[in-house]
Formats: C-alpha cells, structure tokens, sequence
C-alpha cells in the first residue's frame, strides 16, 4: 500500500528568497499589535479583572449541569460567567464579572452573589452553598503580574535550552520567533475584544511549545546540514533544511487543525477563545519558525565552523605519518 505524501519528496521552494520583505513585514505586525494592546487594551476576564465567586455543592446530584448552570447564570445580565468544576464533579465555582462601582458598595457585591444563588436553587433544590465571596481587583492584579512573569519565564528558560543545545545565535532567532508569536496573538485578542483569562494564558503556553518544537526541528536539520555542506551557501542550506522538514510540518499542522476545527466552530462558548488562540498560534508559529528563525541565523553569522570538531595537534601528526607510509 503506497503511504500518503502531502509534500512531494523533492520539494524545492526557495522561502528565504522573500526573507527580508517577510521580516519587515512581521516587524510592523508586531509593532502594530502592541499598538492595538496600548489603545483598545485587553478584555480581561474574571480571572484578571475580578467578579463575584459563589461555590455550589450538588449534594443529591452525581455531577453539576455546568452547561444548563452556565445559562441560568448568564440570563442575569451580568456578562459571561466562569463556570467549572471545583474538587468534585458535583462542586462548582461559579464566577460572575461585577459592574463598575459595585466592590466601593459594600454588600452590593454579596447581592449579586446571592441573586446567582437564589437563580440556581430555584431549579435545583438540592444545592448547597459553600462560598460567595468577591476576588478583588488586588487579587486579579496578581493573577496579570503572575501571568506575565510565567509567559516571560518561559521564553528565556527556551533561549537559554536552544542557546546550550546549539549555538547563541539559535537562542537568539527562537526567543525572537517567540516573541512574535505572543506578539500578534495579543493583538489578535486585542483587535476582536476576545475575553482574555487565564484560558487564553494556558493556550499562549501551548502556542510557544508548539513553535518551539517546530523551530527546534528545523534548526536540528540545519545544524545536520551545517556539518554535511560545510561549502554551501548559508541561504541555499537553510532553504535545504526547511523544505527536508516541510513534510513533518505539514503533517503535524493538518493533525492539530482537523482536531480545532469542530471545537472552533462547534464547541462550546466557554472554549471559544481557548480554541481560537491555539488555531491561531497554529499558523503563526508554523510561519515564524520558517521565516523569523531561521532567516535570522544568516544576519547574525552562523557558519559551519561551530559545528565542525578542530583538529587536535594529536590529529595532524597522525595524519602526517599517514600520509607518508
């Protein structure tokens, strides 16, 4: 049975032909997402712009309707609420955002949790309630400083990883490559007043695991071919490696979009901007491994040289002998 190829063999495209106009290009891309950032500023969800949490046990029921929940909740005119599982199927934590003004009220806040409670035990007697409390923008505040501090973390501790298992200059096109990728899926979030939560930060991280599995691939193949072409030009070589790993690139882009899709257009409210970030991440991390990190390697000077073992003094004199028997 003759095996399914989406990439021919053979393939020869010269991508880093356009390597420079795609470089500015992903300059102004990223210059203007923190531009849109700047103006239009996130649609911080709950998580990072505080609300009202009230935890629900159903006490008699197996597990909590957190779809059914999540509609009674919302019929309320409060926003979007955060509804999950909390400890055990049959716990909830369900989180409302609070109108302007209302955490300088006091108990107004307590109210609203209170109109949530009553909503939901007017459909399920059984339910018990184990908090309602208010997560004050102090606390959401931490929740952005620790968001921020754990997106930065990862990005440095991957340089430093690609720094030591190549050369400085692969640490340096792969954070840059990262950079990108957080770059205009903010502003993406940003542009369309996509709810930014602590989801959307869990999807960010997938997207710099995926880009960075796929830079790592290519920079493999580079680095192999570094070894093997050590007279051909840097350009050609790099346009070698990316299409000897275009087929895997393919392959693995398809599999993970054939999975996104029918949650993108089918799945539930609550995953929308889950799923939304990873698709985008998908392309976005795909385009910046092929024309920001590798590109990059050409103006910051890798050659072959690092790659290939100098002589000793021990491999000259046996060579020398060697030659004269």
């Amino acid at each position: 049975m003759k095996l399914l190829k989406l990439v021919p063999q053979d393939t020869n495209i010269r991508f880093l032909r356009l390597r420079v106009p795609f470089f500015i290009a992903s300059l102004l891309l990223m210059a203007a997402s923190w531009g849109i950032v700047a103006v239009n500023g996130l649609n911080l969800g709950i998580d990072f712009a505080g609300g009202q949490e009230v935890r629900l046990n159903f006490v008699e029921g197996n597990a909590a309707p957190v779809g059914e929940l999540r509609e009674t909740v919302e019929a309320l005119g409060y926003g979007t609420p955060v509804v999950q599982e909390f400890g055990s199927p049959n716990e909830v934590s369900i989180r409302v955002p609070l109108p302007e003004g209302v955490e300088d009220t006091p108990g107004a806040a307590t109210a609203i949790g209170n109109e949530v409670i009553a909503a939901i035990e007017t459909g399920y007697p059984d339910v018990r309630t184990d908090g309602n409390q208010t997560v004050s923008g102090k606390v959401a505040g931490e929740f952005s400083r620790d968001a921020g501090l754990a997106l930065l973390f990862a990005m440095v501790a991957v340089a430093l990883y690609i720094w030591i298992r190549f050369e400085w200059q692969f640490g340096v096109g792969a954070l840059f490559a990262l950079f990108h990728d957080v770059s205009l899926t903010l502003g993406i979030f940003a542009l369309f007043q996509l709810e930014f939560s602590l989801q959307i930060i869990a999807a960010i991280l997938a997207i710099i695991g995926y880009s960075l599995n796929d830079t790592i691939v290519v920079y493999d193949r580079i680095r192999e071919n570094l070894k093997k072409y050590r007279k051909m030009p840097l350009p050609e070589l790099l346009d070698l490696s990316v299409n000897e790993t275009l087929a895997r690139t393919v392959m693995t882009s398809l599999t993970l979009l054939v999975a996104l899709l029918p949650l993108l257009i089918a799945g539930p409210a609550s995953l929308f901007g889950l799923v939304a970030a990873i698709t985008a991440g998908l392309f976005i991390g795909t385009y910046s491994s092929v024309y920001l990190a590798s590109p990059i390697l050409i103006w910051l000077g890798v050659n072959s040289d690092s790659f290939v073992p100098k002589e000793t003094e021990a491999d000259i004199q046996e060579k020398k002998v060697l030659g004269g028997l």
